[in-house]
């Protein structure tokens, strides 16, 4: 029975207290990306005062005792006195919505959390100084978890020196106590950084990483603009085009867009408003594609290529070698999600297709021959799709009332798809012990024969012609997208969570790669929304020769290491699993089925451009590219005892 509920019940968190309680809600997660985030949060207010035509430098440096410097040559947070009886500073740095972008007074377009960006990176580091370059003066304030530390003067900041220069410095820890890791990874931010450099032209990124034995120092300067991206996203293909810019305008909404075609057939589009990465695209993006595929079949029909009995090349046909970046900015934008991945402003889809349908008219009437050479291929594209459709019909029409085609399928009794998972085991005896000890009623089992074929090396008939890919396919029940349109519908899931469960040695790990690369190309939604987790099956088990203490599992090197010294050499055995295989159903379940015991690990995808890059490097049929990355990241990796 419940205790009492009443007015005594309701909590109320003051200041940053919420952040702190569910920093989930603000940065999206405590892992790598959301420690990450909190860099980008503060480098995005310093791009705001560039925007807004006060910036031209920010520097970002990663300094050996874990902290990270942001510092930028704007006209500084301000240091004056609030309304409130306080320095504007310490307003913005630990009131939620505070600051400068609630109107279009001090900037006109913006991105970051609007006013909570950088008080949420205050509540969730360990210490946070502030220094102010101003009117001649360098003010300074500091904080230990959202709480200050400087004592004011009057309700001002001190002066900490003189100085002739401008702006703003950070620097800040993340909070051990909030995150899982608090070291930032440096590829992701350098991409970040780069990005950023390349959607604002004349601004210089200056980044630094003194953590290393040889520190690493990069200028990222890109007068070239989004030409100069488009340009590096298609380094390594074949161009079919030129590369296509326009610039417009559309009530208040300004479009930057860059197109070109390679004869790689794949569609890559990047998306961002307000300098922001829509990594899962919004409306900017549906406007785009939706005015660019009515231009392409109007031209193919004013061109004598389609004919009246032709039907409409689909959009997927038009886009199909396409890379594109579509930059927009938009005025008080309305996002899904407080990190912002994908804009939701109705507004904004009019106004790009407004703007692509004037712009790119222009440009194909005087390059007729670049029409000509993207409708080819949508021509190409089409007749490739038009085969690949008819083998996946033949596919989903022999299976397409079979929950399992190889009859392995050990089902849940549950038909609740929110309470349901299933587990993609490698090979049989594992899959025989997890269909003994699994809870029938929640827990399905699905046994694979081996490795499954590389989908990122392999052709779609002979994807959609391997047992194991198709068993899945028809097991999750949601279809699969990929290229040349859309069968995805993920609300016809049946598992809540697909779970990937193999052994814990090289072989496991390749198995858990080919897995994840099938999910990614053809199912990525799963990712995105949560859908897919890795299994943590134990490395070892202590067995105490005390009978006063319990046997313990170890599911990592550095588990074994923390019990190895606080037991004694020879006061228990140690056994290694080396397969899943090793475990009886008992220990199986106690371990890596059991909710209440078991670990796993969400796959969640960080950057969709940079995901997308090294699936293609690592998985495709470029091997120079690969063997410099394992040559590259050779320390890091972990070597199976």
């Amino acid at each position: 029975m419940a205790e009492k509920y009443d007015a005594s019940s309701i909590t109320v968190l003051e200041g940053l207290e919420p952040v702190r309680v569910r920093p989930g809600m603000y940065i999206g997660s405590v892992g790598q990306r959301g420690l990450n985030h909190l860099i980008y949060e503060i480098v995005d207010n310093s791009v705001d005062e560039h925007l807004a035509g006060y910036c031209r430098n920010i520097w970002v440096t990663l300094t050996a005792d874990g902290a990270c410097t942001v510092r930028d040559d704007g006209r500084g947070i301000p240091v004056g006195m609030h309304q409130k009886g306080v320095s504007a500073e310490r307003i913005v740095l630990t009131t939620l919505h505070a600051g400068g972008k609630f109107d279009d007074k001090a900037y006109k377009t913006s991105g970051g959390l609007h006013g909570v960006g950088s008080s949420v990176v205050n509540a969730l580091s360990q210490m946070m100084r502030v220094r102010v370059y101003q009117g001649g003066k360098i003010y300074e304030d500091s904080y230990e978890r959202g709480k200050p530390t400087t004592e004011l003067v009057n309700g001002l900041l001190p002066v900490v020196g003189k100085t002739k220069e401008t702006g703003t410095e950070i620097s800040f820890i993340p909070d051990p106590e909030i995150f899982e890791k608090t070291r930032f990874k440096e590829e992701w931010l350098k991409s970040r950084l780069h990005e950023t450099a390349y959607l604002n032209p004349q601004l210089t990124i200056h980044y630094a990483d003194q953590r290393g034995e040889l520190p690493e120092t990069i200028e990222y300067h890109e007068p070239e603009g989004i030409i100069a991206f488009v340009r590096e996203l298609n380094k390594d293909s074949e161009p079919v085009t030129p590369e296509i810019y326009f610039r417009g305008e559309s009530e208040g909404t300004t479009l930057e867009c860059c197109i070109q075609f390679c004869d790689n057939f794949e569609e890559n589009i990047l998306g961002f408003c307000n300098n922001i990465f829509t990594q899962e695209g919004g409306t900017h993006i549906v406007g785009f594609k939706t005015k660019f595929t009515q231009l392409i079949n109007s031209y193919a029909r004013q061109l004598g290529i389609l004919k009246e009995k032709d039907a409409n090349f689909t959009g997927a046909d038009t886009r199909n070698g396409m890379t594109a970046v579509i930059a927009i900015k938009f005025p008080d934008p309305i996002f899904e999600g407080q990190t912002k991945t994908k804009l939701a402003s109705a507004d904004a889809a009019k106004y790009v297709q407004s703007i692509v349908d004037a712009e790119l008219q222009h440009y194909f009437d005087r390059n007729v021959e670049v029409v000509k050479a993207i409708i080819s291929c949508a021509e190409k594209s089409a007749k490739i799709r038009r085969a690949e459709e008819k083998a996946k019909t033949n596919m989903l029409s022999k299976s397409k009332y079979s929950f399992d085609s190889n009859g392995k399928l050990a089902n849940c009794i549950s038909k609740d798809p929110e309470k349901c998972e299933i587990f993609i085991v490698e090979g049989d005896s594992a899959g025989g012990s997890a269909k003994t000890c699994r809870d029938r009623q929640t827990q399905a089992i699905l046994p694979l024969r081996g490795k499954i074929l590389n989908v990122e090396k392999a052709s779609m008939d002979k994807v959609l012609a391997n047992a194991e890919i198709k068993t899945m396919i028809n097991t999750f029940g949601c279809g699969f997208s990929e290229g040349y349109g859309n069968d995805f519908d993920i609300s016809k899931l049946r598992y809540n969570k697909i779970i990937l469960m193999t052994d814990a040695d090289v072989d496991g790990s390749h198995i858990d790669t080919l897995l994840l690369t099938f999910l990614y190309r053809f199912m990525p939604d799963l990712i995105r929304e949560g859908h897919v987790y890795v299994s943590m099956p134990p490395l070892y088990q202590a067995i105490p020769h005390s009978k006063k203490e319990a046997p313990e599992y170890l599911y990592d090197e550095a588990a074994l290491t923390k019990y190895q010294k606080k037991h004694k050499t020879g006061s228990y055995e140690l056994k290694r699993f080396k397969g899943l295989g090793e475990m009886n159903p008992e220990q199986l379940w106690e371990t890596t089925l059991n909710p209440e015991n078991r670990v796993l690990k969400r796959v969640e995808i960080e950057d969709g451009r940079m995901a997308s890059e090294v699936t293609s490097m690592l998985m495709g049929s470029d091997v120079g590219p690969r063997r410099d990355f394992i040559h590259d990241h050779a320390n890091e990796a972990v070597i199976d005892s």
